[in-house]
């Protein structure tokens, strides 16, 4: 997967249309209400996000690594790491020609935000203490925009968010604001920052104030939050205390996640990162892997010895062929872990510092959450936006009632439960949850067929990515009769034929899209 979330709409499925449709059903409530109207602004915010990028946020309790997953995410130090203001508001991310700070405040009032950079880790730092507002008087910050010249922001809105455990309430409320709307009619001000299309959530251990949390993104505000959520078990290579198996650790603390987190549906993937190895290893530098290099050929026993602690590899009086200076900020990059992963793979081959990169990066998951992110959000960017703007429309018109807009809830509440991509991310959702009575092979199948894997024709029926038109049909047409004999079969309980019925529906989906 390349560095960006893909957009495109895959043959066969529904979501351009849907997409249209929720254009003109805004559009519709728009012109019902008349101007310079709370519910006009609040309806202009939905046509705007239909035009715009996917929104995806990170979410997680304090100190549990959004900000450098999300460098990681872009390959580049647009974040801040240190435990600045900047950390305790909002922060959204977008592509822009060039790079540009802004602070809002609730009232819609703007300043420009000076950045500071510095090295290691910490590469950039946001200063709020002095902002000069484009409206006289003093005002508390709302949220901050960023604007990165960057390929990945360019497909994808990344929304960085304060820790929901902060010892702050008011900190951690800015969150919940943001990922569980609340009703429009409640005098939230019209500049405050919409919430987002897709969550990720990261864990440092699965407690009941993350479990709280992810319960809220899925009933929040009459279950309109956002209808994807990935949990991400960060910091993974702190979990084995930085030791070269950490990872292992990692994917085995990651499965008895998942496996709480899908049996009460509250995610649909749990997939474990090293962000801090991440981010390193997307802006190696050459002085770094000759650092590396160097301590390759240290005895493994006497490298060992040096890296029990962070402030020990640095000290100065420990013998090592890199300088002092250098091995604080090798630790401060890439953490012990990092290093003891990085050395290893140089005595197993890797000869620069591009080749080295690849491999941190693959070792790190950070890949992996790619590959997951594309099938879960990128490819139905479309359909997520379009939930997100039909859910938000029907807060608007439920708070506003009174005008010709009244019409229109039936139709947008018919497509929010007819439309068949949202019942797909449902049912993935909930698929392992549910413990369907089916084999092992169909269960794949299904999983399969649902788009869980992809949404291409191609990868939905297990066929190569050469197949011919004809092929596709064949099996689309053999999947489709597949699924309704399942749903029909007399023993099949309610739950098993509905998701039956579902995969039969995808099938037919294909089978138009080739018609098409």
């Amino acid at each position: 997967m390349t560095n960006r979330f893909d957009t495109a709409s895959p043959a066969g499925q529904t979501a351009p249309k849907i997409l249209a449709e929720a254009h003109e059903l805004v559009d519709a409530a728009a012109r019902a209400f008349g101007p310079n109207t709370h519910p006009r602004r609040l309806l202009a915010d939905c046509a705007y996000r239909l035009r715009e990028p996917l929104r995806v946020a990170l979410a997680g309790s304090i100190k549990a690594g959004k900000s450098t997953l999300l460098n990681a995410l872009v390959g580049q130090a647009v974040a801040p790491t240190d435990a600045t203001e900047c950390t305790r508001v909002v922060t959204w991310y977008r592509d822009s020609a060039t790079p540009t700070v802004t602070a809002y405040a609730p009232d819609g009032a703007s300043a420009n935000v000076i950045v500071r950079r510095g090295g290691g880790a910490h590469g950039l730092t946001f200063d709020l203490s002095a902002l000069q507002w484009d409206r006289p008087g003093p005002r508390p910050v709302d949220h901050l925009a960023v604007g990165w010249p960057s390929a990945a922001l360019a497909q994808t809105t990344i929304i960085d968010t304060p820790g929901t455990s902060s010892l702050s309430r008011e900190v951690s409320q800015r969150t919940a604001r943001l990922l569980t709307p609340a009703d429009p009619g409640g005098g939230s001000p019209p500049f405050a920052a919409p919430g987002a299309d897709a969550v990720v959530y990261l864990l440092r251990r699965l407690d009941a104030t993350d479990v709280r949390f992810l319960e809220q993104l899925g009933t929040g505000a009459g279950g309109a939050g956002p209808l994807g959520v990935i949990g991400v078990v960060s910091r993974a290579d702190e979990i084995g205390a930085g030791r070269i198996d950490a990872l292992h650790s990692a994917r085995d603390i990651a499965a008895r996640f998942a496996a709480e987190l899908e049996r009460t549906g509250l995610c649909q993937a749990v997939i474990p990162v090293a962000g801090l190895l991440a981010f390193a290893a997307s802006t190696l530098r050459q002085p770094e892997f000759a650092a590396f290099e160097a301590l390759s050929a240290v005895p493994a026993e006497d490298l060992s010895v040096a890296l029990l602690s962070a402030d020990r590899f640095a000290r100065a009086d420990i013998a090592l062929p890199v300088a002092p200076e250098l091995r604080a900020q090798l630790v401060d990059r890439f953490g012990l872990f990092g290093i003891r992963m990085a050395t290893m793979l140089v005595r197993l081959g890797a000869r620069d510092a591009a080749s080295l990169s690849a491999e941190l990066s693959a070792r790190s998951g950070i890949e992996e959450l790619r590959a997951v992110l594309e099938v879960q959000f990128g490819q139905r960017a479309e359909e997520l936006k379009a939930h997100s703007a039909l859910s938000s429309l029907d807060r608007v018109l439920t708070a506003y009632p009174g005008t010709e807009a009244d019409l229109l809830l039936p139709r947008v509440r018919a497509r929010l439960a007819d439309v068949h991509g949202f019942t797909e991310l449902r049912l993935l959702g909930r698929l392992r949850t549910d413990e369907l009575p089916l084999p092992a092979p169909a269960l794949a199948d299904l999983h399969r067929v649902l788009g869980g894997a992809g949404v291409a024709p191609h990868v939905r029926l297990g066929l190569p990515i050469d197949a011919d038109p004809a092929a596709v049909r064949a099996a689309a047409v053999t999947a489709v009769h597949t699924w309704r004999s399942r749903s029909t079969h007399p023993l099949a309980d309610q739950a098993t034929a509905t998701a039956c019925r579902a995969a039969a529906r995808s099938a037919e989906g294909i089978i138009a899209g080739l018609g098409q």
